[in-house]
């Protein structure tokens, strides 16, 4: 059997990022043959990989990337918000990134390559590395033929990737700066708002359905009488509807206006149309059902199972 240096393991080491100890192992298993112990190592992680597929990663980074025309938003999930701080997981979630702006929906990405390997592939080769279960939920892409897509990503913990991303799409053939700086105060609007549509019409109308009727058994249990509920209930659904449509909420850095009117006032300073075509707005973890950890349970079945 070939003599295991310090200085072969520290090869293995820098080639793979694997612990000491498990480079010494797969050296000691494969007579000392780098390759083969990258196989090994390689084979192991996939193995530990399968193991923590299982556990709920609800946390991780929502990341943007744009091009001339087009823009992406990627959500990439990890267990703990504490890898979404991990310098590694951000470079990996930043390469996702890019390569979704070549696709043009999430099960493309999940096939397209990063390094030389599927993203599926990629990110489970980074959980041995980085210790956790960590996936693509989702990526959204918006385009347009002139104009700008714009991205914003609320308290950023890295260039271009945080806990909340927005993107914008102004159709337009305005100077391209000012568009720019529009979309992106839209785009910071939308953060903050969270609008439900872009107009009346985009609203889903089963959820309109039920607000109409929720209002409207309210109206009735209040004891108000049947010829005026109706007119209260459409009073309040025009609330309802400027409250929640992106193009009719009073835009956040100037109250005196919405967010129509806005776009039209600078259409206007630019000389020519704008249109805005859609928006996507994605929050890390939302509607990712979470399991209720029992901290001092946990660390006390570790400790018994010591």
């Amino acid at each position: 059997m070939a003599a295991i240096t310090a200085k072969l393991v520290k090869e293995l080491r820098d080639a793979t990022s694997a612990g000491m100890m498990d480079c010494k192992k797969a050296l000691s298993e494969n007579d000392g043959d780098i390759e083969k112990a990258i196989d090994w190592l390689r084979m192991k992680g996939i193995a530990k990989a399968d193991k923590k597929a299982g556990r709920v990663a609800a946390e991780g980074l929502v990341a943007f990337e744009t091009d001339a025309t087009s823009g992406v938003l990627v959500e990439v999930n990890s267990e703990t918000d504490f890898v979404a701080r991990n310098d590694g997981f951000q470079a990996a979630v930043a390469k996702v990134a890019t390569a979704a702006l070549g696709v043009s929906n999430t099960e493309e990405l999940r096939e397209a390559h990063v390094e030389g390997k599927t993203v599926t592939d990629y990110l489970t080769s980074l959980v041995a590395k980085i210790g956790e279960n960590m996936s693509l939920r989702r990526m959204a892409k918006l385009s347009v033929s002139a104009g700008v897509v714009s991205g914003y990503i609320h308290n950023s913990v890295a260039p271009g990737m945080g806990k909340i991303g927005v993107l914008v799409a102004l159709e337009s053939t305005g100077d391209q700066a000012a568009l720019g700086a529009l979309a992106k105060k839209i785009a910071m609007h939308i953060a903050a708002t969270s609008p439900l549509a872009l107009t009346t019409d985009d609203l889903d109308q089963d959820l309109v359905a039920k607000e109409r009727k929720a209002l409207k058994d309210e109206a009735i249990e209040s004891g108000k009488p049947e010829a005026i509920v109706d007119k209260m209930v459409e009073g309040r659904m025009v609330k309802f509807f400027k409250e929640s449509v992106l193009m009719t909420q009073m835009f956040v850095m100037d109250p005196d206006h919405n967010v129509e009117t806005i776009i039209a006032n600078e259409a206007k300073s630019l000389g020519a149309d704008i249109k805005m075509t859609g928006y996507v707005r994605m929050e890390v973890g939302d509607g990712i059902e979470k399991k209720e950890e029992d901290f001092a349970a946990e660390v006390a079945a570790a400790v018994a199972g010591s």
